[in-house]
């Protein structure tokens, strides 16, 4: 059955897979969503069988059904590779259990690298399918780990250029070093002064600037976004909730049929409206918990029906969460409101004007899957603490937001459904956080002592990319204001 692509804010015609991934954005700036969410061929018991690879392509072969089986493999195969340091590519820990899906075994030690492995190699074969000639521009805001998964993903890749924007003081000090020795002639890092929300904002209304892009078309580019706005990023997230399942299965953790819940640790919404596409499709997942750090605008939201941004936006440690407007809600917000674009594009305006919206009493019904759950700074360092005393388990702030999250959910609940927890960066990525947090002691080491002390007391040999980055020389020293990025974009491009 072949699956379209239509935008969240209007009744437009749909567009193919390719043509949706080449876009990212639709033109009246909503999302691309599919017209139908499809439903898996083969049973839980026979995708238990079957390596990352294989689960990925029977997956994504129902959402991206203009490519051909070649074409698929192809991306997975070049995706999936020697690039992730263990086979099994999402591998599950379990530590008082809880199963922790590890997705940060691929180039950049976060889980950005499940999509950002395979989405270069999707746009590449969607541009040659689409006979586009222009070179593409990938233009990204991130929170600290899009970025760097992103420029390593398209590093060098012909014909493509890649602008990433990060707030300047709102990422880990690993996270910023990561991005600014980045290789690689097509890449260009830049350091905002502002927060996340601001960079984010500045990449959509370049995005929406037809001016701009009537001039790039002249000049021989044209946008494309590596943010998980880009439907080929969302597809791939689903895989590894298809197969953290089937892993369950093959391992004896569960019989067929018996549900999961999932708790994924949330700023921009993608990871878990990856997981509930997954339980759309028929991956037996029961509860879908949404963990929010001091940031809790989805947890209000679950808590209230209205999406306020109208809030003090606060650093936390868990800065891939430092978020106050969750793009990717977006796509649940329409599905819920039986796909009405006329209604969610007066949502989306009144969270441009106002800072808020309101859902209906008919669509909270709709959310029954969904609970949202909150960790303070002082409860995520406690559980990084609690969790390596208790079992020499080492996790990252993110991670740790999901387990308090989860400890609470239970408790209030006593829902007692085995539980995958999304774990979606190495602890190493935050090094001085997560030391700090086992003992302060360790605050007087540099960042790469305190690398060497985590492999110590982790057992966890030092991943490839931060012994990489150690004495890398710092290629990207670009800064600028909020209202500089469309003048920055056209000076790389050569047009100014």
């Amino acid at each position: 059955m072949e699956i379209l692509y239509k935008s969240t804010r209007s009744d437009s015609t749909p567009v193919k897979a390719s043509e949706a991934i080449l876009k990212g954005l639709a033109n009246d700036g909503g999302l691309f969503v599919p017209t139908s969410l499809p439903k898996l061929s083969l049973s839980m018991e026979e995708l238990s069988k079957m390596n990352y690879q294989e689960v990925a392509y029977e997956v994504m072969k129902l959402f991206l059904t203009d490519f051909t089986e070649e074409e698929l493999k192809h991306c997975i195969n070049s995706a999936y590779d020697s690039k992730f340091d263990v086979e099994e590519i999402a591998p599950l820990a379990e530590a008082k259990g809880v199963y922790y899906l590890e997705l940060f075994h691929g180039a950049t030690i976060a889980f950005k690298d499940m999509a950002l492995s395979i989405l270069p190699h999707l746009l590449t074969t969607s541009a040659k399918k689409n006979n586009v000639k222009n070179e593409i521009v990938i233009l990204t805001a991130t929170s600290g780990d899009t970025g760097k998964a992103a420029l390593a993903g398209f590093a060098d890749v012909p014909g493509t250029k890649i602008i990433v924007f990060y707030p300047k003081n709102g990422v880990s000090p690993i996270q910023e070093k990561q991005m600014v020795t980045q290789k690689g002639a097509n890449t260009h890092v830049v350091g905002i002064h502002g927060n996340f929300d601001d960079a984010q904002t500045g990449v959509k209304n370049l995005f929406a600037d037809t001016e701009l892009a009537k001039e790039m078309d002249e000049k021989g580019f044209q946008f494309s976004s590596a943010n998980s706005i880009n439907i080929g990023r969302l597809v791939p997230q689903v895989v590894y909730y298809v197969y953290a399942y089937t892993r369950l299965l093959a391992n004896g953790k569960l019989t067929a049929g018996e549900k999961m819940n999932v708790v994924v640790p949330t700023g921009n919404f993608g990871n878990i409206l990856a997981a509930y596409y997954a339980k759309n499709m028929g991956v037996p997942v029961d509860k879908l918990v949404c963990a929010s750090n001091d940031n809790k605008v989805l947890y209000d939201f679950f808590q209230t029906g209205t999406y306020d941004r109208n809030r003090d936006f606060i650093l936390t440690a868990s800065p891939s969460m430092d978020i106050l407007i969750s793009s990717n809600l977006e796509r649940l917000i329409y599905k819920i409101a039986g796909e009405d674009a006329t209604a969610n594009a007066e949502r989306m305006s009144s969270l441009n004007k106002n800072g808020s919206y309101n859902i209906t009493e008919e669509m909270k019904k709709e959310l029954a899957d969904f609970k949202g759950g909150y960790a303070t700074e002082a409860e995520t360092f406690e559980f990084i603490k609690k969790l390596y005393d208790d079992c020499g388990y080492v996790v990252d702030t993110h991670t740790a937001v999901a387990g308090v999250v989860c400890e609470k959910y239970q408790k209030e609940t006593g829902d007692t459904t085995k539980t995958v927890v999304a774990s979606t960066a190495s602890p190493y990525k935050f090094t001085r956080s997560v030391m700090n947090a086992i003992d302060p002691k360790y605050d007087s080491m540099t960042d790469f002592e305190l690398v060497d002390e985590l492999c110590k007391i982790s057992g966890v040999d030092v991943p490839n990319a931060i012994e990489e980055i150690r004495t890398a020389p710092v290629l990207h020293d670009t800064v600028c204001e909020k209202d500089e990025m469309k003048s920055v974009v056209k000076k790389f491009l050569g047009m100014e």
